[in-house]
């Protein structure tokens, strides 16, 4: 099995879709925050080809598996995903010729479930949770999947070393080379770990000094977290991935679901982009730390698009319903101003 080569960023033409993955935008956020001093760029992972950050790890995982022998035309990918990462391996498995079961819970957006069967998936659907964690559950039913399929493999994004090497050869340099190394802090969220990870490494191997801040969801189990219910897809974790052990940052930030939501808002009200749940979450910790950040340059990575969560983050009667917020009050706090936040 061929791997198709990498295009340069500024190639005319592309060869296949899986050579557009990477050298996404970085956009300044000049309307987001309250505090003018400042500075605020997002990089917009949405404008991958799969639609999110996702697809780097993905397309590198199979790659390396593809180089190592690991994979051929006869092989069936098995994988755990609660959206974007089995976008991302949908993909690259269509282009080449692959077979994928990708297995998800009640948690996956049905626009995500829908877009993978698109490309060929076929879909295993855990109904509830083990142990108290849907990604326990998903585990189980992936080692179950593998055991009884011929041939199988497992990209396994919360072990395998290729996730966090995606992001080291491509996000994160994509953001240095833009900015030749002048900023001050990384917000990046966090679920297998793999962006996050990735981001630090390189920045430690340029000797950057720059400080990551990890942006984890309340009820997550990251970082010492207490387990608890999570509406958000793609943002913490029912259980600690192999990648997170040992693994520590700058700061780590704790956000909800709520938070999630307000940040999603702020960014299409203020900036006219729709961004995903996770991102809006990276957003709001930004904002809520204005006063710490005057006078510094920051780089927000935002892992999805808002256009897959319609019928979530931004629709008021989910948001009244599942977060018990009224419209008028969620309105409120989108338009808060910086310091009435950080007081709350």
């Amino acid at each position: 099995m061929m791997i198709i080569p990498p295009s340069l960023p500024d190639a005319p033409v592309a060869e296949g879709i899986l050579n557009t993955v990477g050298h996404t935008p970085l956009v300044r956020f000049g309307r987001f925050l309250d505090e003018p001093s400042v500075e605020l760029f997002a990089k917009l992972e949405a404008m991958n080809p799969g639609g999110s950050a996702k697809d780097r790890p993905a397309l590198q995982m199979l790659n390396h598996a593809i180089a190592a022998g690991e994979i051929d035309e006869s092989t069936t990918i098995v994988e755990s995903s609660s959206g974007n990462m089995g976008i991302g391996l949908a993909q690259a498995c269509r282009y080449y010729g692959l077979q994928l079961i990708c297995v998800v819970d009640p948690h996956a957006q049905p626009q995500n479930i829908a877009i993978m069967r698109a490309l060929g998936a076929q879909i295993e659907q855990v109904s509830e949770p083990f142990g108290g964690s849907y990604l326990s559950a998903r585990l189980m039913r992936v080692r179950q999947l593998l055991h009884s399929t011929p041939a199988s493999f497992w990209p396994n994004q919360y072990a395998n070393l290729q996730n966090p090497q995606a992001h080291f050869e491509g996000t994160i340099r994509e953001i240095d080379e833009a900015l030749n190394g002048d900023f001050d802090f990384l917000f990046v969220a966090t679920s297998s770990t793999g962006t996050a990870r990735g981001c630090r490494d390189y920045l430690r191997s340029k000797g950057r000094n720059v400080k990551v801040v990890a942006v984890d969801a309340e009820g997550s189990v990251l970082f010492g977290g207490k387990l608890g219910e999570r509406l958000i897809p793609g943002l913490g974790a029912g259980r600690k991935p192999r990648l997170a052990k040992d693994q520590t940052f700058d700061e780590v930030r704790r956000v909800s679901d709520f938070d999630c939501v307000v940040g999603c808002r702020r960014a299409a009200d203020r900036e006219a982009v729709l961004v995903g749940g996770s991102a809006g979450g990276v957003l709001e910790v930004v904002r809520s730390m204005q006063s710490e950040l005057m006078g510094r340059r920051c780089v927000a990575i935002l892992h999805d698009s808002g256009a897959r969560y319609m019928d979530t983050v931004y629709n008021d009667d989910w948001v009244q319903s599942k977060l018990g917020v009224a419209p008028e009050q969620l309105a409120a706090r989108v338009s808060m101003h910086g310091d009435m936040l950080q007081a709350m």
